[in-house]
């Protein structure tokens, strides 16, 4: 069973940064397909990002082009999401998520494509 674990979340002012991890130690997420994803109070989970596991394609949601940046680091067996240019509407818990198969720009954004999720940590964004 591969496990997630996130870590970076936390309080920051708009037009900060933070970078957000997502690591595993069992199996190595080179092989996988990484999603994060997003939840806000009243809102549906929504895609933020995604690389893909067969050519390290990007992919990102519209509201975060520019602003977010995914990439791994396969020493580290961790992928990171830095966040710039943070804004209040980035609040939310970010989820990562993973699955063995390659994603598309059709495919990516959709939850239920992913078999492993990690527990979340909570990103704020306030002044």
């Amino acid at each position: 069973q591969l496990e997630l674990v996130e870590s970076g979340g936390g309080l920051v002012q708009p037009g900060g940064s933070l970078r957000l991890s997502c690591a595993a130690s069992e199996f190595t997420l080179d092989n996988f397909s990484i999603g994060w994803f997003r939840q806000a109070p009243g809102k549906e989970r929504e895609g933020v990002s995604c690389i893909s596991s067969s050519d390290g394609r990007t992919y990102y949601a519209d509201s975060v082009k520019g602003r977010f940046t995914i990439s791994r680091d396969n020493a580290k067996n961790t992928v990171y999401l830095q966040m710039n240019s943070l804004k209040p509407e980035d609040t939310a818990v970010y989820y990562c998520a993973a699955d063995i198969w390659a994603k598309y720009g059709s495919t990516w954004h959709t939850d239920r494509q992913y078999d492993y999720w990690g527990q979340g940590t909570q990103v704020t964004v306030s002044s």
